[in-house]
Order: C-alpha cells, then structure tokens, then sequence
C-alpha cells in the first residue's frame, strides 16, 4: 500500500480498534461509561482548544465537566 490507500487502512483499524473499545464498554457500569465519556470529552476539548464545548448542549457539558465556569476533570 501506498500513500492515501495505507491511511485509509491506517484509520480503518484506529476505528475498529475503537468500535471494539466501545462495544466492551456498554455492558459496563453506566457510571463508569460515564465517566470514560466524560474524561473523552474533556481530552478532546482540550485538543481543540477549548473549542469542543461551544457545541455540546449544556447538560453534556456540565456532566463532562466543560460548563464555561467551572474547571476540566482531568
């Protein structure tokens, strides 16, 4: 494989990897789903700069811990 062909099989196995991740998560406590989501969230707003949680409803945003006044969980 070259260029875009490996990269492409490159996210193709991120995702399946992922997709696997998740499926072993949802027969899992609810609220350790939820904190797994909550600190996925939190690192991803972070990534962005802050810019994730502009365009999360706000009830995500306070249960993630991203509500505008208060701090990012870590």
């Amino acid at each position: 494989m070259k260029g875009p062909d490996r990269a492409d099989a490159t996210l193709d196995d991120d995702a399946a990897e992922l997709i696997a991740q998740l499926r072993e998560l949802a027969g899992a406590d609810p609220a350790d789903v939820r904190q797994v989501v909550a600190e996925v969230l939190a690192a991803l707003d972070r990534a962005a700069g802050g810019a994730l949680r502009e365009h999360l409803p706000e009830a995500i945003r306070v249960d993630a811990g991203l509500d505008a006044g208060g701090p990012v969980r870590r």
